[in-house]
């Protein structure tokens, strides 16, 4: 992913206003910011706010949250102390600053809009005792560094990164200022005061395979994916994967369109994958375009980041969400408590950091039953998506039986499982 200027990913939201094409763009990716107009800066007050929450699940804020998270591949680099905290320093009067640096605004329907809702989680748990700022359409680059600093002399004790682009700069300034920590949404880079954060949304991607793979008769799926970048690979492999388990022989095609909010691209691929033949549509993509084409076809369509039903009722099936609100209050009260340690989290079904949407009208009992198991089992541990024997495109065993690819593992991966059609261009 290092080679990618691309941020690695968006989140849950509910989209303001019923026109997808007078929505300000944002989402996590680079290739320019689009409708930002640059960075400016919000301070809010830690007063109550409610936590958004999308999907077949609350976004309550569970604080007991396992961050040290083992088996991911990544190692932190150091468990010692924070520096110069001091236990109970923290109060009404002399408040902890949390501040998080935003790649689009709160209103952008998607990516920045998800993580506001968990720094209104923050701001209502903490009430005056936690100040909370944010920088919003800070581009990925040069700027990210000067926007970082702002939040240093603004007094800010903790940093949330949330987005894979301002990673070089994030690490820059947690080495040069070690009393400060650091978090980097989607990214691999850790410091003794910087962390890693995300969580494994390709299991809901396959779970949302399964259910476009029941509803597809036959079996011909499109997918409309922004950029191809590793994640976006994992989600498009385990997507398949779902599909092909509920509906062997299975296909999904591809269509890229280098972005991760533009409704008229998102159309366009859209609708060609419906003119290609296809009987059900998915995306990753931060709008819900893809279920607007879907709606005017009458296919059944697989959405993400948020529950968007209410964009294509008689066409949603359901969608991966992500829920950071109790993540974001863990680790402000690490900050508080002196506790706060280096990590990599990579949260999922199991802790609700992953949730999925409910289900929409159209999905069978029977269908729903079948999901519900494998949920399950994913939660359980008795079945992991990246668990081998996996074969790729031309029918070569990339992972073998017995093996189960690591989060490090996924983070690099760069080639699509049997029954996807199309490529991953060249970066």
């Amino acid at each position: 992913m290092s080679g990618h200027s691309v941020g690695v990913k968006r989140s849950i939201s509910l989209l303001a206003g019923a026109a997808v094409v007078g929505l300000v763009a944002a989402g996590c990716g680079s290739g320019g910011n689009t409708g930002a107009t640059g960075p400016s800066t919000s301070t809010q007050p830690s007063m109550g706010a409610t936590t958004g929450s999308s999907g077949g699940g609350s976004s309550s804020a569970n604080t007991s949250l396992d961050v040290f998270t083992n088996g991911t591949g990544f190692t932190a680099p150091s468990q010692a102390p924070q520096t110069g905290c001091t236990p109970g320093q923290y109060s009404s009067s002399h408040p902890l600053v949390a501040a998080w640096v935003y790649v689009g605004a709160p209103s952008d329907a998607g990516w920045t809009h998800a993580h506001d809702q968990g720094r209104l989680a923050v701001a209502k748990h903490f009430g005056s005792s936690v100040k909370t700022l944010y920088k919003e359409n800070v581009p990925e680059g040069p700027q990210t560094a000067q926007v970082i600093q702002q939040l240093i002399n603004q007094g800010a004790n903790i940093i949330f990164s949330t987005s894979f682009g301002y990673q070089p700069a994030t690490l820059a300034a947690a080495k040069a200022n070690p009393k400060v920590l650091f978090e980097m949404a989607t990214g691999t880079e850790m410091a003794p005061n910087m962390a890693e954060y995300y969580g494994a949304g390709e299991d809901g991607d396959y779970l949302g395979g399964m259910a476009a793979g029941y509803a597809s008769k036959t079996g011909k799926i499109g997918f409309v994916a922004p950029f191809p970048i590793p994640e976006v690979v994992r989600e498009i492999d385990a997507f398949t994967m779902g599909a092909r388990y509920a509906h062997p022989g299975a296909t999904v095609r591809v269509v890229w369109t280098n972005t991760w909010f533009d409704p008229a691209k998102e159309r366009q691929a859209a609708q060609s994958l419906v003119s290609a033949g296809v009987d059900a549509l998915a995306d990753g993509q931060d709008s819900p375009t893809t279920g607007q084409v879907a709606k005017a076809n009458g296919l059944p369509w697989v959405g993400y980041d948020s529950n968007q039903e209410r964009f294509a009722p008689g066409q949603w099936l359901t969608g991966t969400t992500y829920h950071w609100g109790a993540y974001y209050i863990h680790e402000v009260q690490a900050a508080m408590n002196c506790s706060w340690r280096s990590h990599f989290y990579y949260g999922g079904l199991k802790d609700g950091f992953v949730q999925m949407a409910p289900y929409g009208k159209s999905v069978s009992a029977s269908a729903q039953a079948a999901i519900n198991k494998r949920k399950q089992e994913i939660v359980a541990g008795t079945f992991n998506p990246f668990s081998g024997p996996i074969k790729n495109q031309a029918g070569q065993v990339k992972v073998p039986k017995g093996t189960t690819l690591t989060v490090k593992d996924k983070y690099e991966l760069s080639w699509f499982v049997q029954g996807v059609v199309g490529s991953i261009p060249k970066s």
